[in-house]
């Protein structure tokens, strides 16, 4: 069964009635249980799995040795045959009404928690994994013969491997939940591609952040209008983690030990913006219109100087870490709905917009987050050259590291105009246009029993260390 846990990091449940276009959200708290059973219920039909089907056994073999990451993190769904339906109820499983199926077929998921869902049906077990694209799992697993469901369509599969009475699949989602192929529609697949290449082209740097929030709007209302809000919104993430990744040495080399075995950013746990305090309402409303529902709120505390908003899209799963400065006075306030005051001073997120600009637009993101095998990966990254900052969460639930932020040049306008303004001293100004700033990592997560949430005391720690005013070459504390 889910159980709560005795000790949890806090996170103030989001009180405002959040609605995306043409749906409804009702207000929940967010006191993420874990589910333990229901994750030991998934380990153990993976293991039997994993001995019967050596296909899959030496992938997860190579996932581990070769990308620092867990072979069930990987894991889109599992096939079940319907005997293990009292089961999976006893380990917390309930029925997901909404999901598509081929012949109706029950499936079962943990709807607050971060784990597989479970498909009931006669006939071979199957484990079917989740890669960004099918095509790239395919060309590098050299696999015969041609997924299932057209290019660009909501769902894509692939069998793998069919062994001792197991079967692999590789699958391929497309803003959808269910399990069931179709065609595209005349003229889907052109403006697919055209709201893909809208997405890849934006311009992202402006004289006036104002105008750059209303280019952004434009281009998304352009997609919109083209595919839709979830569509457009795992569009947008592919672009944007791209976009971080050009500017992120750290994820270049995780992407290209991912891209080895053809999995892409099929690991990723939430993406960080950040953003000042005079757009933080605009990014909150971009994100709404991309379907966004909003999730917890955080309030770090009067002297913490931060606030976040977390929000999810619940078609394509994306979660985002929305990062804001907060005076001590506003830790009762809804930034997520109120515009916020221009501060006399400036906390650590806003120092870094002020540097590198706004997250939505030429920054970029702050960081990716995605799932590993946390010791693993922390020793094979060092290995190449990539080290490690101290965690700054340790859970059995939940470990988190940063491994060393790039540092971007920043460009001098923007350290003189927040030297005119007074936001920064002389020589902060000086060094930063000497020597740069801390700008992106890649962050090292590891869930355990579905944990969905965050550790509010964690992430103030970490803000703390990566301030850019604190913040020198060779200072990070390495693991």
């Amino acid at each position: 069964m889910i159980t709560p846990r005795k000790s949890r990091p806090s996170a103030r449940p989001d009180s405002s009635a959040t609605k995306a276009p043409n749906a409804t959200a009702t207000p929940r708290p967010f006191d993420w249980p874990l589910a333990r059973e229901a994750e030991r219920f998934l380990r153990r039909r993976i293991s039997s799995f994993l001995s019967r089907n050596r296909f899959a056994r030496q992938l997860a073999g190579r996932m581990r040795d070769e990308t620092g990451t867990d072979f069930f993190e990987w894991v889109d769904h599992l096939v079940l045959p319907p005997g293990e339906q009292r089961a999976l109820r006893a380990a917390g499983f309930v029925r997901d009404l909404h999901a598509e199926t081929p012949n109706g077929e029950p499936v079962y998921e943990c709807p607050r928690a971060t784990l597989p869902r479970v498909l009931l049906r006669r006939g071979l077990p199957v484990a079917a994994l989740r890669p960004e694209f099918v095509a790239d799992f395919t060309a590098s697993h050299n696999l015969s013969g041609d997924p299932e469901g057209e290019p660009c369509s909501r769902y894509r599969r692939i069998v793998v491997a069919r062994e001792n009475g197991t079967q692999l699949d590789a699958v391929e989602r497309r803003s959808y939940r269910g399990f069931v192929p179709a065609p595209l529609k005349a003229s889907q697949l052109s403006r697919i591609v055209k709201a893909r290449e809208l997405w890849r082209i934006r311009p992202r740097r402006f004289a006036d952040d104002a105008k750059g929030f209303k280019a952004a709007n434009r281009t998304l209302d352009r997609v919109l209008s083209l595919v839709g809000c979830d569509l457009a919104c795992q569009f947008f993430f592919e672009a944007e983690r791209a976009y971080w990744q050009s500017r992120n040495r750290a994820a270049r080399i995780q992407k290209h030990r991912q891209d080895g075995l053809g999995l892409g950013w099929g690991n990723h746990d939430h993406h960080t913006f950040r953003s000042s305090r005079e757009h933080f309402l605009d990014l909150v409303e971009f994100l709404l219109k991309l379907g966004f529902l909003k999730r917890e709120r955080y309030y770090a505390g009067r002297e913490a100087g931060w606030g976040a908003q977390v929000l999810e899209q619940p078609v394509t799963g994306i979660v985002v870490f929305a990062d804001v400065d907060l005076l001590p006075e506003e830790t009762e306030v809804d930034f997520s709905t109120r515009r916020l005051s221009p501060a006399r001073r400036l906390g650590t997120i806003g120092l870094w917009v002020g540097l590198h600009g706004e997250s939505l637009l030429d920054a970029g993101m702050h960081h990716l987050e995605a799932r590993f095998d946390f010791d693993l990966l922390r020793d094979q990254l060092k290995q190449a050259g990539v080290n490690t900052m101290k965690p700054f969460s340790d859970f059995p639930f939940l470990r988190q590291a940063f491994t060393e932020g790039e540092r971007w040049s920043v460009r001098p306008e923007r350290a003189r105009r927040l030297l005119a303004s007074g936001l920064i001293s002389r020589l902060q100004s000086d060094q930063f246009i000497r020597q740069g700033a801390l700008g992106s990592h890649l962050e090292n997560l590891q869930r355990h029993g579905g944990f969905k949430g965050f550790n509010q005391k964690a992430v103030s720690i970490i803000i703390t260390a990566t301030d850019p005013r604190k913040t020198h070459f060779g200072d990070a504390a390495a693991a």
